[in-house]
């Protein structure tokens, strides 16, 4: 595959990943701060609240899990490599 294009879908793809994790975060975070029915045109204090809590919880975890998962990335691709070696 053409360097360039390889390049233009792994963007593409992190673009679609964002826009996922973010619909997900809004979906999760609107059920758990936000009532069915609302009382007020606006939110009210405690409802911000819980909503900049649970987006901040939800960032956090979703960098830790990214970490997570590159280090595990990068210790497969040394075993295979390893393998590789070994075998060759």
């Amino acid at each position: 595959m053409d360097p360039m294009k390889a390049q233009q879908l792994a963007a593409e793809l992190e673009v679609e990943m964002m826009a996922d994790m973010y619909n997900r975060m809004t979906n999760a975070c609107h059920r758990k701060c936000v009532p069915p029915h609302y009382k007020e045109p606006e939110l009210t204090k405690g409802e911000s609240v819980c909503l900049d809590r649970c987006v901040a919880k939800y960032l956090d975890l979703h960098e830790k899990l990214g970490r997570k998962l590159t280090e595990l990335s990068v210790q497969d691709e040394e075993m295979m490599r390893k393998a590789a070696v070994g075998s060759g």
